[in-house]
């Protein structure tokens, strides 16, 4: 009983599961699945249907784009076995059995990804596509994701720049259980290398250390619409994010846009159409 009692209660941090952390406080698919849809009924006069979505890690948005509708597919897309198992498990199991159904992870390059069908959009989110270090592995994709859409199908993509973009910095957020640290840990001006990671504090004291990290080129919006038009791209659009006048706060809604603000840091949406 003594030895039971002595043992070390462990922390929140050994408690803790990386992937739910990272779910709540970087991804918004609900947020997201709106934009998505909205601006493909805008262009395209009717409702996507049919979804992929590379670089899917837990498979959340999969989950999402189902829910919607009993006639949305999605297939996820990524090279690791373990997270897509973490998907199955923690999101694909709290689906109704007939959405289940409706999703498909393969274990999979995305370059290399043999798929049936085509599809109304794509989707590289949370900036994944940036592991690819040179214009022709970047353009390689894109030119892969162009084949895979269907007729009228679009690709719908996030960025993310500003000069606080290419320093070194760590940003908190406070959530309710814990704080969310992103650390741009360094950055390479001459080739755009950057090495980034994703921290986790908590109440009693204890961290979880680079939980997250990445290698990527900070590829710049100029350099993403040139590589989007050369991959066959007929229309590549920016969607920015809009600003309440009143507080200069962002809105969390996107429009097309030509001209940006010269922020220390934003997030858009590449929109490319077929």
């Amino acid at each position: 009983m003594k030895n039971k009692q002595s043992r070390k209660k462990k922390t929140m941090a050994e408690q803790a599961d990386r992937h739910v952390l990272y779910e709540k406080s970087v991804q918004d698919v609900a947020v997201e699945y709106k934009f998505i849809s909205k601006t493909f009924r805008q262009l395209r006069g009717r409702r996507p249907v049919h979804a992929r979505e590379d670089f899917c890690g837990t498979a959340n948005m999969c989950c999402e784009w189902v829910r919607h509708s009993k006639k949305n597919t999605a297939i996820g897309v990524d090279l690791d076995p373990a997270v897509l198992e973490w998907g199955r498990q923690h999101n694909l199991s709290r689906l109704q059995p007939d959405a289940r159904l409706r999703v498909s992870l393969m274990q999979e390059d995305v370059c290399r990804v043999k798929t049936a069908g085509s599809f109304d959009v794509v989707l590289a989110m949370n900036f994944s596509y940036q592991l690819f270090m040179t214009r022709k592995k970047l353009g390689n994709y894109f030119s892969k994701v162009h084949k895979a859409l269907a007729g009228d199908g679009i690709f719908f993509m996030d960025a993310f720049g500003g000069y606080d973009a290419y320093r070194v910095i760590k940003e908190k957020r406070k959530y309710k259980d814990f704080t969310y640290i992103w650390e741009q840990a360094s950055y390479n001006p001459i080739d755009g290398k950057m090495r980034c990671h994703i921290h986790f504090a908590f109440p009693d004291g204890s961290r979880l250390r680079q939980a997250f990290s990445y290698v990527w080129r900070l590829w710049g919006l100029p350099e993403l619409r040139e590589l989007l038009d050369e991959a066959g791209f007929s229309k590549v659009t920016v969607y920015w994010e809009e600003t309440d006048p009143k507080t200069g706060e962002g809105t969390n809604i996107y429009s097309p846009a030509t001209v940006g603000d010269a922020d220390p840091g934003w997030i858009c949406f590449l929109v490319a159409e077929k």
